[in-house]
């Protein structure tokens, strides 16, 4: 099988396109033929030694695929040959054939293309947790979300929509407006464009956003400190700036604000029942067409990293993913 991999740390554009025998399943683990994977930015930096995980030498990065299951390993009884699955990996997606633990593959609803499927698992998951877990965010409250033409941004907009609340999206430039209003949001900002925080307050009669979800950190995190509600909750999904906040904490105690973390990846460790739930919540959401995984740019396995390199020049809008 053809697979993508790397030998040491570099550039994308220094990975190799490779043959290689497609991997055997071990014990509880499923090999899907892959129809779709993802590209995220933390492949880039794991290609790069940046990103926290590094896997041994040589790697395939790709941490979300979805296709058919080709072959079970040992003790595997919930999935068979044949099924149509999206799985979350730590690496293998950039290849013709990927392997998965079975706990970590979905069964995907008839009707959901492997495409969709691949863009779903992580920015979907995450946005899930966050506003539903981490955030407590209600029908009827207002959401602020950062980055929001993003992966995880355009998620959090799609799936705060299904929650009932009010969502103002906020982008660095207003090419990015209608595309935030197809996912759903009430009203759209530019927060390159000084006096967002002072609009925010306007569109909420005063009030503040309750629930704010902040993918970027740095500047944009101190400022939403400034336009958060009475007992908001600010949620810390990451910080695409570059730059991480510190806050000064007489702020969260005069407003009664809870500043809350979130990563994903330790439910997977810690909850695997809740992400199955999550799962299957966000497969009826799909089912119901409130949320649907926006795919902007789809590329062969061979142009893979011409997909690696508009991530990192910031030319995607929602997901962007490989297409076998």
């Amino acid at each position: 099988m053809k697979a993508w991999q790397v030998t040491e740390w570099c550039e994308p554009s220094e990975m190799k396109l490779v043959e290689i025998p497609p991997p055997s399943p071990g014990a509880g683990e499923v090999r899907i033929r892959n129809g779709a994977a993802a590209l995220n930015f933390f492949d880039i930096l794991q290609v790069q030694g940046k990103y926290q995980h590094k896997p041994p030498f040589p790697f395939t990065p790709g941490g979300e695929v979805a296709g058919t299951v080709e072959a079970l390993g040992p003790g595997v009884s919930s999935l068979k040959t044949g099924d149509r699955v999206m799985a979350m990996v730590n690496t293998g997606g950039y290849a013709e054939s990927t392997v998965a633990y079975a706990d970590a593959c979905y069964r995907i609803p008839d009707k959901m293309s492997f495409v969709e499927a691949a863009a779903m698992p992580i920015v979907y998951q995450t946005s899930y947790f966050g506003l539903r877990y981490r955030g407590q965010l209600k029908a009827g409250e207002w959401l602020l979300v950062h980055a929001a033409a993003g992966g995880v941004g355009s998620a959090a907009v799609q799936i705060g929509k299904a929650m009932g609340a009010k969502v103002i999206a906020c982008v660095g430039g207003e090419d990015k407006f209608p595309f935030c209003r197809e996912q759903g949001a009430d009203f759209v900002l530019d927060y390159k464009q000084a006096g967002w925080v002072d609009k925010v307050k306007e569109i909420t009669g005063g009030r503040g956003a309750d629930v704010i979800y902040d993918p970027v950190g740095g500047d944009i995190f101190t400022a939403s400190t400034r336009c958060i509600a009475f007992e908001g909750r600010l949620l810390v999904i990451g910080f695409a700036s570059g730059k991480i906040p510190s806050i000064e904490v007489n702020r969260v105690l005069l407003k009664n604000i809870s500043i809350v973390g979130l990563h994903w990846g330790e439910y997977r460790k810690h909850n695997t029942r809740l992400v199955a739930e999550a799962q299957a919540d966000l497969f009826r959401m799909y089912t119901e067409k409130k949320i649907h995984p926006v795919v902007q740019k789809t590329y062969t396995l061979d142009t893979a990293i011409e997909g690696m390199k508009d991530l990192a020049e910031r030319r995607v809008l929602g997901k962007s993913v490989i297409a076998f």
